[in-house]
């Protein structure tokens, strides 16, 4: 029955702000022969699209804020929707500001937020211009975000909250979520839930993958981008 099926991309296809690889490439490929592709992403489209080498497919990006479709005959994206959403920056600069004071985050590199042209938010733990390094090694099990999760959501309501990258916080203006993405998706392209498969790695609390896992979608989890292939057997 499936006849669509949606992606995350960084650890799910590849590792984190990596390029596609061959291997992973001939796999969707394989796929693509057989399904619909899309991506459900929470960067812009241009830039999952330049991070998957230019393979040619759909791309919803900022949480469903921008969707594009491919283009064969240029090899590139058309833009089809861009929304940019207002945001009160005073106020959301001075709830983060009190955050950290409160969890002793108060040393930071670069910028205290990070404010993008969607409306989307970044709350960067460590600053906008953190060493990678300091980055990787602040919370790789993610227990330090997710103890103060609940209450970042609480502080936040107007805005749909994850878990993001290895050191922040990414926050979507409601009610935009890549469950809210690929359920407009399949409105628009005429698509069941029940012909539609997931396929993503951050599922956890707070993941941004998890508004689908919690959902009717059908869902497969990646734990590893290497193993990809594996994962997906079953729908070749």
């Amino acid at each position: 029955m499936i006849k669509l099926i949606a992606f995350d991309l960084d650890g799910t296809l590849t590792q984190h702000k990596t390029k596609l690889d061959p291997t992973n490439r001939a796999v969707l490929e394989k796929l693509a022969a057989k399904y619909k592709l899309v991506m459900a992403g929470a960067g812009n489209c241009n830039r999952i699209f330049e991070q998957l080498n230019r393979f040619p497919i759909d791309v919803m990006g900022n949480y469903g804020l921008q969707y594009a479709k491919y283009n064969p005959e240029t090899g590139l994206l058309d833009i089809v929707r861009d929304e940019r959403l207002p945001c009160d920056r005073e106020t959301v600069d001075a709830k983060i500001t009190a955050m950290r004071k409160k969890y002793g985050f108060t040393e930071f590199k670069g910028e205290n937020v990070e404010f993008h042209d969607s409306g989307v938010v970044t709350f960067p733990i460590l600053g906008t211009k953190a060493d990678i390094a300091d980055k990787l090694a602040f919370d790789p099990d993610r227990s330090k975000r997710r103890a103060i999760y609940d209450e970042v959501c609480a502080e936040f309501s107007d805005y749909e909250v994850f878990v993001g990258g290895s050191s922040s916080f990414d926050m979507a203006p409601k009610p935009y979520n890549k469950y809210y993405a690929l359920d407009l998706y399949c409105k628009e392209h005429g698509f069941k839930h029940d012909e539609v498969v997931f396929v993503g790695d951050d599922y956890g609390l707070g993941g941004n993958d998890e508004s689908v896992y919690k959902s009717d979608f059908g869902f497969i989890c990646v734990d590893n981008y290497l193993e990809f292939g594996k994962c997906v057997s079953e729908l070749l």
